[in-house]
């Protein structure tokens, strides 16, 4: 059925470009009146077969960026984990500009943190440092190789600000004299960073503790 829907939207809109995955679908039209008309056909292709267009997924967005300023209620959508809408980037030779551009989705990173919250790495005290690093890292490399493909800042100061302060919780657990000692044990993390970048994969990839003289997120 996805093949020859595929195939149908090929041969019978040979102007448009488009992505399936699954179920969800992103046509490209260049105007409003076109994707309205586009989205009517794919209804009904679909009816023919007892199926339909998701009533509150099926959306016409426009795509704002540098130079098509109009104004239109939906700017932006969330396709396979990302949310595409108007970000600044900077330029080659510097220069910042508005481009449509795709970025780790809040859903996605609603779901990361409660993984993140499901290690309970606080109570992981009979664990050294390399021993969490070798249960998390493969997961977070997982994350940063899909969601760190586009606008990767999002997603490692999303890291930073998770995953860091069960890092500092472990500590404060583990050494009795970091028990009521969060300040010391956030210096201590951020040394450790310092000397040991390369422990933990987002260490590696800019996710530092604040502190950190190789650079903090």
């Amino acid at each position: 059925m996805h093949y020859a829907f595929d195939r149908y939207l090929a041969e019978t809109q040979p102007h448009i470009g488009f992505e399936r995955y699954s179920d969800d679908v992103i046509v490209h039209c260049v105007s409003e009146k076109q994707a309205k008309y586009v989205r009517n056909v794919i209804a009904a292709r679909l009816r023919r077969y007892g199926l339909r267009i998701h009533p509150e997924k099926t959306r016409i967005v426009y795509c704002a960026q540098e130079g098509r300023t109009e104004r239109r209620h939906g700017v932006e959508f969330t396709f396979l984990g990302y949310t595409f809408r108007p970000r600044y980037a900077r330029l080659r030779d510097g220069r910042w500009k508005t481009g449509y551009l795709p970025a780790v989705s809040k859903t996605a990173m609603k779901h990361m943190a409660a993984t993140i919250r499901g290690w309970h790495l606080g109570r992981c005290t009979t664990l050294t440092f390399d021993e969490i690093a070798t249960m998390i890292n493969p997961i977070v490399t997982g994350w940063i190789n899909y969601y760190g493909r586009f606008y990767k800042s999002l997603l490692i100061a999303f890291l930073a600000n998770q995953v860091n302060p069960h890092l500092v919780k472990w500590a404060m657990r583990k050494y009795k004299h970091l028990h009521r000692a969060p300040a010391k044990a956030r210096r201590r993390l951020a040394h450790i960073a310092t000397q040991h970048r390369d422990i933990f994969t987002h260490w590696q990839h800019g996710a530092l503790p604040t502190g950190s003289t190789t650079g903090a997120v």
